[in-house]
Formats: structure tokens, sequence, C-alpha cells
């Protein structure tokens, strides 16, 4: 076992999967010589070349295409957009032809593809760095969306997802890269499917997802000081959903608070609140609880940032609210 950061799980992903398969390739804006934004390619081009780590122009829409069209060709290439939002100009490449030229082909052409970017709120890098777009890839058909939370996750979805024939979405969360976590020396990978009992609990269920899952378990923390039992669920997977998983819990719990750092409308916690609905509505002994963004630009000014976005000061009282205790 070693301690290991977000960033440096990553990185030996890409390593380990390069080195195993010459198919294998990165592309991106400052991935090579400068090693990437948050370093998750930072030594590969040394080691690798610029055949393989490929220094893209600030062009998304043209260089995951490009991605695509090799992925097509028997290549597996590794897509970073540097923030979620520049991946708003990759959607027609992503969309109208990864996530449906199997489908359209009847099977006879594959995408297996990744792209990986971070999203969410950092520190003051504004609405135009702070996007929380899972929603977007997760209503797509033939995609696959995964939020690694930890660097086990990170590294061990990474390697199943370059291996995979399916095109996937990885998002990570600009405020987890320098996480840190003992994982195995040896190879491991992690599932493209399931959600996660983090914690065991009794008395409620928190469902989070990425950097929710956080906020998640320290408000199950406060909850245990006040002698309440909180079962933590990290979705991991955002599509497909492992709703069984969740119905399990709220069946157990009778009741549920979904935190996300999203907006509110049309949201993950809609979908998943939904669900639940659906699937164990008479389990429910009160209301589900939403914990979500406020319906703004990330503002930059650091106070009303903060006051933006969720705390796990706000799952908690949500959970009391849950629990009708406030």
């Amino acid at each position: 076992m070693a301690e290991t950061a977000y960033w440096e799980a990553i990185r030996r992903a890409h390593d380990e999967e390069m080195a195993n398969d010459s198919m294998v390739i990165a592309m991106g804006e400052d991935i090579g010589v400068v090693g990437g934004t948050y370093k998750a390619t930072s030594g590969l081009y040394d080691k690798y070349g610029p055949q393989r780590i490929i220094d893209t122009p600030i062009s998304e829409n043209s260089y995951t295409g490009i991605g695509i069209g090799a992925s097509m060709a028997g290549m597996r290439p590794v897509i970073e957009i540097m923030s979620i939002n520049f991946a708003l100009l990759a959607l027609d490449t992503l969309i109208n032809a990864a996530a449906k030229i199997r489908y359209m082909s009847g099977g006879q052409l594959q995408c297996p593809i990744v792209m990986r970017t971070p999203g969410g709120t950092a520190h003051q890098l504004a609405a135009q760095h702070s996007a929380r777009l899972a929603r977007m890839f997760m209503s797509t058909s033939g995609l696959r969306v995964v939020t690694p939370r930890s660097p086990m996750d990170a590294y061990g979805m990474l390697k199943s997802a370059i291996r995979s024939n399916d095109p996937v979405i990885i998002i990570e969360h600009e405020q987890m890269y320098n996480l840190k976590e003992d994982i195995p020396d040896e190879e491991f990978f992690r599932p493209l499917e399931g959600a996660e009992i983090v914690r065991e609990g009794t008395d409620i269920t928190l469902i989070g997802y990425n950097f929710s899952v956080h906020l998640c378990l320290e408000a199950a923390k406060r909850l245990e000081a006040d002698g309440i039992s909180a079962e933590v669920v990290d979705l991991r997977v955002l599509k497909p959903i492992d709703r069984e998983t969740i119905r399990t819990s709220v069946e157990k719990t009778h009741r549920v608070v979904v935190a996300e750092e999203d907006e509110a409308p049309v949201g993950v916690g809609s979908e998943i609140i939904t669900g639940i609905i659906e699937d164990c509505f008479f389990a429910l002994d009160s209301q589900p609880v939403r914990i979500h963004a406020a319906d703004v630009p990330v503002p930059y000014n650091a106070k009303l940032e903060k006051a933006a976005i969720p705390s796990a000061d706000d799952v908690y009282h949500g959970a009391l609210k849950a629990l009708g205790k406030i």
C-alpha cells in the first residue's frame, strides 16, 4: 500500500495503461510538456513522446472529434478537457458521434474513448470554470458517466474505462486532486457500474456523488454525535444508476437526503428522488430532502461563492429535517 494523491492515482492509471497497450493515447491542452493543469499526466510526455501524449490547440470540438475518429479506427484515446465548461464545445462530437455510433452502425463500429474532465466549484474560478454538468451527459443515451470520489476509484475506474469498448465520461472534481488515500501497489480495476455503501447506518440514507459524498460523510459524523446512525451511499456511476442499492438502503432507513453540488432544476438529485418514489415510495417515513447549489451562476466573490454552494452543514440540517427534528 502507498499513500497516493488523487492526481497521482490518475497519472499511475494513465502510465500503466499506456505501457500495457500501444493503442492508448492521450490528447488535451497542456497535457504534454506541462504535464496537465492538475499534474495528471506529468512525466508521461518524456516517457511516451509526442505521438502518444498529444498537446492540442485550444480546440475542444476538433481534438475530441479526432479522438473519436481514432477510436473507431482501433485506438483507445483518453481526451482531457481542462474544465467541464469547455466540454460544451465538444458536445456535437460526443453526443452525435461517440454516443450513437455503435447503435447507428448496428454494432459494426465501436467508440472506446474516455473523456476526463474536472468539474465543480474550486476556489474563486468564477462561473465559466465552475460548471456542474453531470446531468447533461447523464441524459445522453450511449454514454457511461462515472464520478470517482477517491484516489482508489480515480485509479481503478480510469483503468476500467480505458479498457471499455463504450465511450466513458469521467467527471472529477477540482477540490479533490490533492486528496490522499492508501491504495494497493498491485494493479486493480474498479467497476463502471454500481453504487457503493461507504458508511453503514440504520436511521437515514445520505446519497451523494463525487465531492458531495465527502459532505455526506462529514454530516454523518455530526449526526452520529447526536445519536443518529446515517448510511452514506456513493453513487459512483451516474449512468447507469444503481437503483437497486438505493432502494435497499432506503427500505432499511426509511428516510433519505440527496446531496449534490449541482443546481436543482432537472438535476441528478431530481432523477434520484424520482427513482426512489417509483421504486420504494411506501418505504418512506418522510419526504425526501434535496441539498443542492443555488440556481445562480457561481460567483467569483469568495463569500458569495461559499453561500451559493452546499456544505456539510446543509446536509446535516437536511437530515434533521428528514428526521422531523427541525
